[in-house]
């Protein structure tokens, strides 16, 4: 009988074991992406990819809307596991590791030819980076140029010292640098900028177009100065264990459905920017112009406050010169 009782012992614990393998591996992923937006769809599709790709046994659940906090708070539940996976900006990955803000360091790139020409030469240092604090990027975005949005005119520094500017959370440093060039930043969580613009708390705040038409923040800050503020990119990364947990034969064709639908999405959001301005326009958004040597002056003087603070030293110096030659090569004529 005891005999009987283990091997009955022995073959629930298999089945039960059988069972637990079939299981799907659930992939929870957070983003701010809007709901209904270009950018919650393209992961919607990842989704669906997936599915079909591992035959079920990859399934991709996306929170979009900010419905998981802001990217802090998203960082936060990742590294408990309470979401496995986000999609997020360069910027928001400063709570893991500083690096990759440094690309949205202010009128760094003159074209997005320069912006994408340089994620490409320093994107497997990133992504070593992000390894090694246990995260695996399955792709990079490019989500184009950031402006400055304001409720009033401000076209030059001069205009933007007296305005309370929305400064992304948890990144003192960069604060602290902003203050020394005269400016007001206002930290808060990036899913507080529409309240903020209503109570007067901000008058102005850097975005892509895309973003501010889906979130409606235009309907409060009415003024887009025309310069190219900076470029803003995005990634999806996810927690090492779980990325392990899924069979290795699979992992390449799930990396390769992520990169695909990233090139995708650079060129329908590079569509929906152009489409996203005129909207704005037709509905009373006012482009200013803005005489570009002032700003450039005062940026080249925080260069220094920046290196070695806001961005490691070691990886500024590496982002100058690999935009220096994407630069010097985007000006060389074809032959």
């Amino acid at each position: 009988m005891p005999t009987v009782r283990v091997a009955a012992a022995l073959a629930l614990a298999a089945l039960a074991t059988a069972a637990r393998a079939a299981d799907p591996i659930v992939v929870k992923l957070g983003t701010l992406a809007p709901s209904g937006s270009a950018w919650h769809e393209i992961l919607n599709d990842l989704g669906r990819r997936w599915r079909e790709v591992s035959g079920g046994a990859v399934v991709l659940k996306v929170y979009a809307g900010g419905t998981q906090g802001s990217e802090g708070d998203m960082i936060r539940k990742l590294r408990v596991g309470q979401l496995q996976a986000v999609a997020i900006t360069n910027v928001g990955m400063n709570d893991v590791t500083a690096e990759p803000k440094g690309l949205s360091l202010p009128l760094l790139f003159a074209t997005d030819r320069e912006a994408d020409c340089t994620l490409a030469a320093l994107g497997p240092e990133l992504d070593a980076a992000l390894l090694r604090r246990n995260y695996v990027v399955l792709h990079w975005s490019s989500l184009g140029a950031m402006h400055v949005f304001c409720t009033a005119s401000r076209t030059r520094p001069a205009d933007m010292a007296g305005a309370k500017l929305f400064a992304q959370d948890g990144d003192p440093e960069a604060n602290d640098a902003w203050r020394a060039a005269g400016f007001r930043p206002v930290v808060l969580s990036s899913t507080d900028m529409l309240p903020a613009l209503q109570t007067g708390m901000i008058d102005c705040l850097p975005n892509v177009p895309i973003y501010v038409l889906t979130t409606r923040l235009y309907e409060k800050a009415r003024h887009m100065m025309d310069l190219p503020w900076g470029h803003l990119f995005g990634a999806t990364i996810v927690r090492r264990d779980v990325w392990e947990k899924i069979p290795e034969g699979l992992r390449p064709k799930l990396r390769e459905a992520a990169r695909e639908t990233g090139r995708a999405a650079d060129a329908e959001l590079r569509r929906l920017t152009a489409d996203a301005l005129e909207v704005m326009r037709k509905k009373g958004l006012e482009v200013d112009r803005a005489d570009p040597a002032p700003w450039r002056e005062l940026v080249a003087a925080l260069h220094p406050k920046l290196r070695g603070t806001v961005v490691p030293a070691p990886f500024f110096d590496r982002l100058m010169a690999a935009r220096s030659s994407c630069a010097a090569s985007a000006a060389t004529p074809a032959h």
